[in-house]
């Protein structure tokens, strides 16, 4: 079931030097931590922090395919906007869509998409607890009845 969420959340991130090359361009895998970094925000934008459904739902999210797609390169010191949102949820696995934009003109460098299963410590495919999908249901989007 697609369940797409067009509600963006915005994080904004500063690129440190430490993140990019000599040229002073951003290294490619910096990117996907900026994913998580919007990930755990639009989490907090739903009203929960993703640690206590870690250790209060015993339910973990690993990441089981990602992809990019590098447009324009992001250097040193520019201001970015990462944007998140949830592109699909169901009953054992959540896909989320992402953006990264320079700040200071609103240019569009990178676009992805990370897919993840829920999992509890043990490494068992699970459902997503209903407590963590409900809050998720906020937006636009709607979860499959088998997750309420």
């Amino acid at each position: 079931m697609k369940t797409e969420n067009t509600d963006w959340s915005e994080t904004r991130i500063r690129v440190r030097y430490a993140e990019t090359d000599q040229a002073g361009v951003v290294y490619h895998s910096n990117y996907l931590i900026w994913f998580e970094v919007g990930r755990v925000e639009l989490c907090r934008d739903y009203g929960f922090n993703y640690r206590d459904m870690e250790s209060e739902a015993d339910a973990y999210l690993p990441v089981t395919e990602l992809n990019v797609k590098y447009r324009v390169p992001a250097r040193y010191d520019d201001e970015l906007i990462i944007r998140s949102r949830i592109r699909e949820l169901r009953s054992r696995a959540i896909s989320f869509a992402y953006e990264v934009l320079r700040a200071s003109d609103g240019m569009l460098l990178a676009t992805g998409e990370t897919h993840h299963i829920v999992m509890n410590s043990q490494g068992k495919a699970r459902a997503f607890p209903p407590k963590y999908a409900a809050l998720m249901k906020g937006g636009t989007v709607t979860i499959s009845p088998a997750l309420i």
